[in-house]
């Protein structure tokens, strides 16, 4: 962390950090994100002294990482939207692409 920051950046970023490594990050890793992370949100609240455009106009890294785990990289796979179509009862789901069942069961 850089010099004078706040504790509770201090507390993010271990937080961050530790939570990297639980996933199974490397160490150097699971600093790198920690760093970034926490440097994209002083940026910005305006607790740091530069700021690049993506990080004051771009989404929050809480936002990105909320959609992340509620849609994983590419959202439920063409298993996971066949079993709730078979849950619904939707016709012709067998026949169906990703897409197709997508559409079937009203997701976006």
């Amino acid at each position: 962390m850089p010099r004078g920051s706040s504790p509770k950046r201090e507390r993010q970023y271990e937080h961050i950090k530790e939570s990297a490594e639980d996933r199974g990050e490397s160490e150097s890793r699971a600093k790198e994100i920690a760093a970034r992370t926490v440097n994209k949100e002083r940026a910005r609240s305006g607790e740091s002294r530069t700021a690049s455009r993506t990080s004051t106009q771009d989404m929050s890294s809480g936002e990105r990482g909320g959609r992340r785990s509620h849609e994983g990289a590419g959202g439920p796979t063409r298993d996971q939207l066949y079993e709730e179509a078979k849950k619904r009862g939707v016709k012709g789901r067998s026949d169906m692409n990703k897409s197709q069942l997508k559409r079937a069961l009203g997701d976006k």
